[in-house]
C-alpha cells in the first residue's frame, strides 16, 4: 500500500508529498485490486493444472490441449539442411536451417512482403505466391541444385485441425485474410501442389504451432528445457506429455505409437478459467471482455497479454477522470475515449521514464492523448503502470507453475519468447519473483526459472521437420491411424 506518512521523502521520484489525498485514498485501492498475493497464485495454479488435465479428456475443458503430433524428443544430433516458412500478417518468413547435430545451427532468411491484395485474393495466387519466393531463394541458397528434396516444416500460425503432422485443415481465416477455397482444406497440399507447379525441389513435412515450435527449438540447444512459452501480443504453452496419460488419443494411434511415447501438447492456454472461478478478475476486466468480439473467452490472455495492457491503464485513468474527477481536470478526454488508443509500449514507457519528473510521461500523454498532466498525476500514472505490468507478469508464471506440477519437473528451464517477455521493463524479474511465491523454495539458486527460448517459426519448425522426415522413413505413424 502506498502511505503518505510524515516522514516521506520529499524529493524523489515515487514520493506522493504532492498527491491529492482523495486520489491517494483510491490509490491505495487500485493498489489492493490489483495485487496478486502469493497465496491466490497458489489457488489458480492448483486450478490450472486439473484445467490442463481436464482439456485432455475426451469430454474436454475450456484449454484446448492439442495435440501437435511430435512424437519424439529432439536429441541435438539432427543434422542437415532443412526450410522453414512463416506465413505471417504482413510478410512470408523463408528460413534455410543448417542443423549442425551438437545441438547448435545455423540460419539464414529472407523476408517477402505481401501485396496488399493477397488477403483477399485467390487461393492459387496465395499458394503460387510462397512457391515462387521459395523458387527464389532457393535458387539463391543452391545455385547448383541439390540431390533430394528439401525438407519444409510450415508454421501456420491461423486456427486449423490436424490428425498428423503432415496436415493442417483451416478452421477459419485470421488476421484480416479471406481467401476463398481454404477453409476447410488441408493447406499442405494446396501448397505442395503449387511448389510442383513452380518446379521446387522442396516436399512439406511438417505443420506447426509456433508455442510447439518454440518447445523443439528449445530442446533441441537446451536439454534442460521442458517448455515453449510466448508472452507477446497472446500467451500461450507447449510441452511434452505422454500419449498413455491423454484420454482422448485413445483408439485413435497407430500400433507403432508405444503407451509410453511422447507427445507435443499445445495447450493455447490464453482460454484457461473461462468459467470465472478463480481468476481475481476487475471490473476492468470485466469491461474489456464484455467489450470484446468474443466475450466469455480467453479469459486468462485478456487479464495478461501484450493486447491488453494498455487498454487495462485506459480504463483506469477514464474511470478516475471520468466517474471520481480526480485526474485530467477540465481537459480533453476524446482521444483517451478511443478503446485501444494505448498499445502496450504505452505502459512499457511510462515504466522505462528515468527522469525524476517524470518528463518522458508527460512528453507521452501530450503528444498521444493531448492531455497535460502534473506532477501528482504522472506519478500516480506510473504507479498504476507498475501494479498493471506486475499482475501481468505474477498470473502469466501460473500456466509455467501447473505444467511443472502436472509433470511432477522439480527442475526445469522454461524457454519463452514474445513481446512481453523481450521488452517488457521489469518482466522477468517480477516473473521469477511470482514463481518463489508459488513454490515457496528455500533454495538459494531458484530450480524452475525462465530463459530465452529460440527460434519457433524457424528453428522449431526445421527441426520438427526433420523428426517427422526420420519417423516417415522409418515406417512409423506421425498422426493417428488411418
Amino acid at each position: 500500500m502506498v502511505h503518505l506518512g510524515p516522514k516521506a521523502p520529499q524529493h524523489r521520484k515515487g514520493s506522493y508529498f504532492d498527491v491529492p489525498e482523495a486520489l491517494l485514498n483510491e490509490l491505495n485501492n487500485l493498489e489492493s485490486l490489483l495485487t496478486v498475493s502469493g497465496k491466490t497464485l497458489q489457488t489458480i495454479t492448483d486450478h490450472f493444472v486439473t484445467e490442463l488435465e481436464k482439456g485432455l479428456t475426451k469430454q474436454g475443458g475450456n484449454i484446448p490441449m492439442i495435440p501437435g503430433w511430435v512424437l519424439d524428443f529432439p536429441t541435438g544430433k539432427e543434422s542437415g539442411d532443412y526450410l522453414a516458412i512463416d506465413l505471417g500478417g504482413t510478410n512470408l518468413r523463408v528460413v534455410l536451417v543448417k542443423l549442425g547435430g551438437n545441438h547448435d545451427f545455423d540460419t539464414t532468411q529472407s523476408k517477402y512482403a505481401l501485396p496488399e491484395t493477397m488477403r483477399t485474393a485467390k487461393k492459387e495466387e496465395l499458394w503460387d505466391f510462397i512457391a515462387e519466393c521459395l523458387k527464389k531463394f532457393v535458387d539463391e541458397e543452391f545455385p547448383e541444385g541439390v540431390e533430394s528434396p528439401l525438407p519444409l516444416g510450415f508454421t501456420f500460425s491461423y486456427p486449423a485441425s490436424q490428425n498428423s503432422i503432415n496436415e493442417g485443415v483451416l478452421q477459419r481465416w485470421t488476421k484480416g485474410f479471406d481467401i476463398p477455397g481454404v477453409e476447410g482444406h488441408d493447406v499442405v497440399p494446396q501448397l505442395q501442389e503449387s511448389i510442383e507447379k513452380f518446379k521446387v525441389p522442396i516436399e512439406v513435412v511438417a505443420l506447426i504451432n509456433d508455442t510447439t515450435g518454440t518447445l523443439v527449438a528449445s530442446m533441441y540447444t537446451d536439454p534442460e528445457a521442458k517448455m515453449g512459452l510466448i508472452f507477446g501480443t497472446g500467451c500461450n504453452g507447449a510441452y511434452y506429455d505422454v500419449v498413455s496419460d491423454i484420454p482422448k488419443l485413445e483408439g485413435k494411434l497407430s500400433a507403432d505409437v508405444a503407451q509410453d511415447s511422447p507427445m507435443a501438447i499445445n495447450c493455447e492456454y490464453g482460454a484457461f478459467d473461462n468459467e470465472h472461478l478463480v481468476l481475481p478478475r476487475t471490473k476492468y476486466d470485466l469491461q474489456i471482455d464484455a467489450e470484446s468480439p468474443r466475450p466469455g473467452q480467453q479469459s486468462f490472455e485478456k487479464m495478461i497479454s501484450g493486447y491488453y495492457l494498455g487498454e487495462v491503464l485506459r480504463l483506469i485513468l477514464i474511470d478516475l477522470a471520468s466517474n471520481f474527477k480526480l485526474i485530467f481536470k477540465n481537459q480533453d478526454l476524446t482521444k483517451l475515449s478511443k478503446p485501444f488508443i494505448l498499445d502496450t509500449s504505452f505502459p512499457s514507457k511510462i515504466e522505462e521514464d528515468p527522469f525524476e519528473n517524470l518528463s518522458d510521461v508527460q512528453e507521452l500523454f501530450e503528444s498521444v492523448l493531448s492531455i497535460t498532466t502534473t506532477s501528482g498525476e504522472r506519478k500516480l500514472i506510473r504507479r498504476l503502470a507498475e501494479l498493471i505490468g506486475e499482475r501481468s507478469a505474477r498470473l502469466s508464471v501460473c500456466g509455467i507453475a501447473a505444467i511443472c506440477k502436472k509433470r511432477g519437473y522439480k527442475t526445469a528451464h522454461c524457454a519463452a519468447d514474445g513481446s512481453v517477455y523481450n521488452k517488457y521493463p521489469g518482466f522477468k524479474e517480477r516473473a521469477a519473483k511470482a514463481l518463489r511465491d508459488i513454490f515457496e523454495w528455500e533454495s538459494k539458486e531458484d530450480p524452475i526459472i525462465i530463459v530465452p527460448a529460440e527460434d519457433g517459426s524457424g528453428a522449431g519448425a526445421a527441426i520438427i521437420a526433420a523428426l517427422t522426415q526420420k519417423r516417415l522413413k522409418e515406417g512409423k505413424s506421425v498422426g493417428v491411424k488411418a
